[in-house]
């Protein structure tokens, strides 16, 4: 992912100021590929994380691996499990083994963004979106569909033309239609949800939109037509409006004003979207569970997105600028400081599926990759070592796995 996709996704929550908004780092990711979201791709483990196993995990007395239980089976009762990933990732056969013990639900990291399946307008790549549909299908995995509709990944085409010309919005508005109406008709029964707009909400109080290209074109309205294109091609699909920064109490106004300005409309949502790129000591539990009320008050559903924690709590604003500065230190494997980070990992990654049980509204719980092996944080905000996921380096499960299946267990 590039350096402006990852800081618009994330300043909000991995430094010491994480718990307020930092406006010099812009905004927006599931960004992912976010989140980043949403979306942007993740990048392979630098070197100085490709350690051995035991460089992501907390203790050499953990469990042995072999005993671990398959998390879409330990979680059935409550939520799908979800993985994100991409066909190229996928057949790394550390990531390979553990998606498919583990995954009840893929979400692509880019490849079903509309850059690049939207080649040009009404001409569409679909081969690394459909390579991954396969080993879903395949594997008995079921797929949530990232993004329909995102401003880091809108095509160039899309707002082709004359700006001053009377037909431009029109037509902009058609080209939008169109591409929504064609993919989600291609993947009309191959995917259970679709973010249909990804991180539209504002950073700072200046509004609650996000200043887009779409926003600027079309005001709000942009997402009412995402939302009933998407809905009109697929009945049956549930439809989410996905951002970062729920988990913050002044973001989560905004985003929620917006969602009560569409229901308002009778737009088709059925559910939100909170990407939670979090670290081990922000957000707190409250926080969460507050973004979760919000969408149950207003009946919706609610999804967590690209769940990781990074092991770095004091990073400050000026991480986020080009070049970093202000980073906190590398951690190093091995080292005592390393192993409190990954037992506060540990224990933040079971307050939170704490949480996530509390709440039946809660359907679907994707982490924003598969194991420490290739995560976007190796290189987001600077080049270090992070392994914010249940698995380490080799596909063995950490002392943050153990910590939310077994209650048992301390980190």
């Amino acid at each position: 992912m590039t350096a402006k996709v990852c800081m618009d996704r994330r300043a909000l929550v991995l430094g010491a100021a994480a718990s307020t908004l930092l406006a010099s780092c812009g905004g927006g990711g599931g960004g992912s590929s976010s989140g980043g979201g949403g979306g942007s791709t993740s990048s392979s483990s630098s070197s100085s994380s490709s350690s051995s196993s035991s460089s992501s995990s907390s203790s050499s007395s953990l469990p042995d691996p072999a005993t671990a239980p398959a998390l879409k089976t330990h979680f059935a009762s409550k939520f799908k499990i979800g993985m994100a990933v991409d066909p190229g990732q996928a057949a790394n056969a550390v990531t390979n083994a553990v998606l498919l013990k583990h995954a009840s639900s893929i979400t692509a990291e880019s490849v079903m963004k509309a850059n690049p399946i939207g080649v040009s307008a009404g001409v569409y790549n679909y081969t690394s979106a459909d390579q991954l549909i396969t080993l879903a299908q395949t594997n008995g995995i079921e797929v949530r569909g990232h993004a329909l509709l995102w401003h880091q990944t809108s095509p160039a085409w899309f707002f082709e033309g004359d700006t001053t010309a009377p037909g431009y919005k029109a037509t902009v508005r058609a080209r939008l239609e169109t591409y929504i109406t064609d993919v989600v008709t291609h993947f009309k029964g191959k995917v259970y949800a679709w973010d249909v707009v990804n991180e539209a909400t504002s950073d700072d109080a200046s509004g609650n939109y996000r200043n887009s290209q779409w926003y600027q074109i079309f005001g709000p309205d942009y997402i009412e037509i995402a939302f009933r294109a998407a809905r009109a091609a697929d009945p049956t699909v549930q439809l989410f409006i996905n951002d970062y920064g729920t988990e913050d109490t002044a973001k989560l106004g905004r985003f929620m004003a917006i969602v009560d300005t569409m229901l308002a409309r009778g737009v088709p949502i059925d559910g939100i979207g909170h990407q939670l790129h979090i670290n081990s000591t922000w957000p707190p539990v409250a926080n969460v569970k507050a973004a979760f009320v919000a969408a149950e008050t207003r009946s919706l559903i609610n999804h967590v997105t690209e769940l990781d924690v990074s092991l770095y709590t004091t990073d400050s604003g000026s991480c986020y600028s080009s070049p970093p500065t202000g980073c906190q230190a590398a951690f190093v494997a091995g080292t005592v400081a390393y192993s409190d980070a990954l037992r506060a990992q540990a224990l933040q990654y079971r307050a939170m599926f704490n949480l996530f049980q509390e709440h039946a509204s809660v359907k679907s719980v994707t982490m924003w990759g598969v194991a420490d092996n290739s995560t976007w944080l190796s290189t987001f905000p600077t080049a270090r070592l992070n392994h914010p996921l249940l698995f380490d380096t080799a596909g063995n499960p950490k002392s943050a796995f153990w910590a939310v299946v077994d209650v048992g267990f301390t980190p």
